[in-house]
């Protein structure tokens, strides 16, 4: 089973990070059908997400996101378009706050 980490670092602090996490899961429940659950915590909130054939863990702290995600076997497959994506959308949302045009690959 495929496990995908991403990294993004940030100078949001952790206020801006969950509003712009609140987006992100926003997003991944209306496009990809995915089950979110929030959980604050008090240095960093956790959402975690699943559907069917993937699950996994935004970790959303003051400094930076951290993903973690472990896909099925038939989303494994797709492993590498799968990461792209989420790290374009991540990258989108990071972009918009600084002002920046989102990154090309």
């Amino acid at each position: 089973m495929p496990v995908l980490h991403i990294r993004r670092s940030h100078a949001l602090g952790l206020d801006r990070a969950r509003e712009l996490a609140a987006r992100w899961t926003a997003e991944a429940e209306a496009r990809f059908g995915m089950r979110c659950s929030p959980q604050p915590g008090e240095g960093a909130d956790i959402v975690r997400f699943q559907r069917s054939g993937v699950q996994g863990e935004l970790r959303v702290a003051a400094d930076c996101f951290s993903l973690e995600a472990r896909l099925g076997l038939v989303l494994g497959a797709f492993a590498p378009r799968i990461q792209a994506e989420i790290e374009a959308n991540l990258d989108q949302l990071l972009a918009g706050e600084a002002g920046l045009p989102p990154a090309t690959p």
